[in-house]
Formats: structure tokens, sequence, C-alpha cells
């Protein structure tokens, strides 16, 4: 199901480029230039994610989120030029649930926007243990069993076989992959997940013979495929 993201900010450079970004990322985005109005879209669209620009005419940040605390707990993250830390603090302390202070790096706001996502929906606490076939992959104990013999994998390689085994037959783009990983000190380029992904597929080949569970999406992406062995 897409996921919605509520932009609220007065400057429109600001807000066409986070619509741009985040639609080509899969979210439905909706727009709103003051606090005001961001509380009436709230309330009727139910956005899964704020973005929240403070300084804005009508109603700020601070005064959004006073009122909207009240109301429903949707997942915050503040997006401010102010870089005292005073204010980011503030903005805690009144319920925003992470913030980044402009100018931003997208990538960055991205990683950002999935972690407080994931932790909103409680899938960082509920997907431990994932299995598939014969490969079980344990979050906790960051290991990977194929027909109960370990498999040594990378950091990356571990985090991106978990990313894909939590949503068996969806389509992950390149850039989705890059964003995710970023989170964990990925800082290659869209092209370098190639190479990652071969050698995790060499790796599980090697445990499980003919065992081919990611599947190369031309022109997007890549998904696992969840298998019955």
């Amino acid at each position: 199901m897409t996921q919605t993201i509520l932009v609220v900010d007065d400057q429109s450079s600001v807000r066409q480029l986070l619509q741009d970004y985040l639609t080509e990322q899969g979210f439905r985005v909706l727009i709103a230039t003051d606090g005001q109005t961001a509380i009436y879209t709230a309330r009727h669209e139910q956005p899964d994610l704020i973005l929240l620009d403070i300084m804005m005419p009508k109603m700020d940040g601070y005064q959004f989120l006073r009122q909207f605390r009240q109301e429903r707990q949707t997942p915050v993250i503040i997006i401010t030029a102010r870089e005292e830390e005073t204010d980011a603090v503030l903005g805690l302390d009144l319920g925003a649930d992470d913030y980044v202070v402009k100018p931003f790096r997208l990538r960055e706001l991205m990683a950002r926007i999935r972690a407080v996502l994931r932790r909103a929906d409680g899938s960082v606490e509920k997907a431990e243990l994932l299995r598939a076939g014969a490969i079980l992959l344990d979050e906790r104990a960051h290991a990977v069993t194929i027909n109960d013999a370990p498999v040594s994998l990378t950091p990356i390689e571990f985090n991106l076989l978990a990313m894909l085994m939590r949503s068996p037959g969806r389509v992950f783009t390149r850039t989705e992959i890059a964003d995710y990983l970023a989170e964990d000190g990925f800082t290659g380029l869209e092209s370098t997940l190639n190479v990652h992904v071969r050698n995790l597929r060499q790796k599980i080949e090697a445990a499980a013979g003919d065992l081919h569970c990611i599947e190369t999406v031309f022109g997007i992406g890549y998904r696992f495929q969840k298998t019955t062995q």
C-alpha cells in the first residue's frame, strides 16, 4: 500500500523539490503552505508521516505540533533553517520524531524518513527472525543460515538481504535500496549495488545450490522471490 507524506512548508521551491523527489520514491505526497492548512489536511487525509517547516505564516511549526499532538501521534520530522540546538530540542519536546536542518541532502532525508516509518509501524521489533525456505535470517543475532549452515555476509549484504526478505515479491528500486542502506554507512553509487547483489547471490547459491531467490527487474531494481525449498 502506498504511504502518504504531508509536506508543510511556505517556500514553494522546497515544496516542489520534496514533492518531486518523494513522488519518485513511490510516496503519495500532499502539500500545505502553513500550519492551519496542515491541521485540516492531516485530519482528513491521515498521512503516514509529516515533514514540517518551523517558520511559517498563520500557524508556525511549534503551534502545529502543540495542537496536532493532542489529536494524533502521526510521525513528524521537522525541517528547519534554524541551526540553534534549542529549536530542535523544543520541536522534539513538543512531539516531533526527528529533525533535519536546511540545506539538507535528499538521500539523508530519505534515510531518516524510512527509519521513522519503520519505528512507527514496529517493523524493527516484529522482523527479528525472517525465514524463506532454506534461508533463516536472525536480525537480533545478525546471522544467516542456509540449510542450517552459517553463511558469512558483509554488513551491507546482510542488510540488503533483510530488506528484500521483509517484503517478498515487492520490487525495490536501486534508489530505495541505496537510501535504506545509507543508514548503515553505505555511501556508494546506486550502480555499485549491482556488485553487492551479485556477491550476495553467489554466497546464497554456493550454500544452497540452485536457489535463485533474488530477481533482477530490468530497468527498475530487485525483488525477493519467496522459496518453498
